[in-house]
């Protein structure tokens, strides 16, 4: 008999196309993960991998048989869920990924709150500003802002995270505060840029109209491929600024930056929770699921 152990490391190695990548997230040794494979090639008289000394490939029947593990383990997992009981503390580990203003402004702080409930759950935060790839690089779940591009995929929206208008006090005290779209030219205002690739066409000053939303040109001499430092240029005056709440929020209470034209904000920034596959929906992924929905309830539009 094939056991469930014996199925989520195969499914890890193919997925990775590495035993060593494999065994590492899973926080095994390379040689049980290699043990693992042999046997089940053994038990059911198939190869199920090509292994070469660059990567690791599935064969024609690994593919069936992978298939098929990842049926057997999101069934296991939602039988699992299925009686557990609700509160349980949870154990092992959670991996992670989401944007770096997120978990420094907002997740982080909130941590202490899931580990008193949790206090064996292992977790390991990544928090990064480009598309991690959920299969190669491991992650049981990650925070996604913005669209959803991968069809492959499994998203669940959190909500909308809400975009707000913002500059400093330096700035505002050189240029005058702005209350209408007119005022931002009348003023010479000046906006800062931020891109995640240098040379593609920017996006002016967006705003609201009655069927969506537009954009006004606006000069700006500054482009920034880094969230971090973009909204450091704000706070250092160098211009008009538009970003999400959840960075924001704490520079607004202290008084470093300030939100203008708040009747006119931009589009807010849609929040998924992604995970890759459904055998991924364990115990703690739905925990952590349902816990990071109420820490960003607060910031949603």
């Amino acid at each position: 008999m094939i056991n469930l152990d014996a199925l989520m490391i195969f499914a890890r190695i193919a997925e990775m196309s590495s035993f060593s990548r494999a065994a590492e997230s899973l926080g095994i040794q390379k040689g049980r993960a290699s043990m693992v494979v042999r046997d089940l090639e053994r038990m059911l008289g198939v190869a199920l991998l090509h292994r070469t000394t660059r990567c690791v490939q599935l064969t024609e029947d690994g593919r069936d048989f992978y298939s098929r593990a990842c049926d057997l383990l999101a069934e296991a997992a939602e039988l699992q869920s299925l009686f557990a009981g609700n509160g349980a503390p949870l154990r092992g580990k959670l991996r992670v990924d989401m944007p770096t203003e997120l978990a420094q402004h907002v997740v982080v702080p909130a941590l202490p709150t899931l580990m008193e409930l949790h206090p064996e759950l292992e977790l390991e935060i990544s928090s990064t500003d480009r598309r991690v790839d959920l299969v190669q690089e491991g992650f049981d779940c990650v925070i996604r802002l913005g669209p959803i591009v991968d069809e492959n995929l499994i998203a669940r929206s959190l909500g909308h995270i809400r975009m707000i208008n913002a500059a400093s006090p330096d700035y505002l005290a050189r240029f005058g505060t702005p209350h209408t779209l007119d005022d931002l030219h009348r003023q010479g205002h000046r906006m800062v840029h931020y891109t995640r690739a240098f040379g593609t066409r920017l996006a002016g000053w967006e705003y609201p109209v009655a069927d969506g939303y537009a954009s006004l040109p606006l000069p700006g001499t500054m482009k920034f491929n880094s969230v971090q430092a973009y909204h450091a240029a704000g706070l250092a005056g160098i211009g008009l600024i538009q970003a999400g709440y959840t960075a924001l929020a704490s520079h607004i209470e202290r008084g470093s930056l300030v939100e203008i034209l708040p009747h006119l904000r931009p589009e807010p920034l849609p929040a998924s929770f992604v995970v890759a596959h459904r055998r991924n929906l364990s115990d703690s992924v739905r925990a952590f699921m349902n816990w990071i929905d109420g820490v960003l309830k607060p910031y949603f539009d």
